[in-house]
């Protein structure tokens, strides 16, 4: 539907809101933390099935990837630096990670996952407890999954025609009663 507004509320802010919330609702179900989980579904929102897949699968393979790159380069960083800390060595292993990433992104046809990819690998270098760096980045890449599946489910479940055509049976129906007072 046309609009003037420039800040008007679509259905695609409506459905990655709610797509967001589905997640966090499951995960405070389970008492877990759901922010990559939102920001997933949040990134894995398109306009339409097509870019959902698109969006969704740039922000997935980009985190399976930068997040399998991170986690090998960070256990190099800790046989050199058990303790963890922030070395120079981190500077080496982030370019070197920067440079695998790009190359397996575009090598498997996903320059889209560049981008979440290496928020992901800066993520794993620079904030990543040394005890727990292994789990932490597998919890990272299925919750990512988690989001982008919500937003995918939304999207399927909601498609534009769909909704359009809900709006204007509702708004028939709002002008029969108006009609009918």
């Amino acid at each position: 539907m046309p609009h003037n507004n420039p800040f008007h509320i679509g259905m695609r802010n409506v459905k990655t809101a709610l797509a967001a919330t589905i997640c966090a609702v499951i995960y405070f179900i389970a008492d877990m933390n759901p922010t990559f989980a939102c920001i997933g579904a949040i990134f894995g929102m398109g306009a339409d099935m097509p870019g959902s897949r698109l969006s969704g699968g740039n922000r997935f393979f980009g985190t399976l990837i930068g997040g399998i790159i991170g986690m090998a380069l960070f256990r190099i960083y800790i046989q050199v630096y058990p303790e963890g800390g922030h070395h120079p060595l981190l500077l080496v292993l982030l370019f070197i990670g920067v440079i695998l990433l790009v190359v397996t992104s575009t090598g498997f046809k996903w320059a889209g996952a560049i981008q979440p990819g290496g928020v992901v690998l800066c993520i794993i270098l620079f904030n990543t407890p040394v005890d727990t760096y292994m789990e932490y980045c597998v919890n990272r890449i299925i919750d990512t999954g988690i989001g982008v599946l919500v937003a995918l489910a939304v999207n399927w479940l909601f498609p534009r025609e769909k909704v359009v055509a809900w709006l204007e049976k509702y708004h028939m129906r709002k002008k029969q009663i108006q009609e009918n007072k």
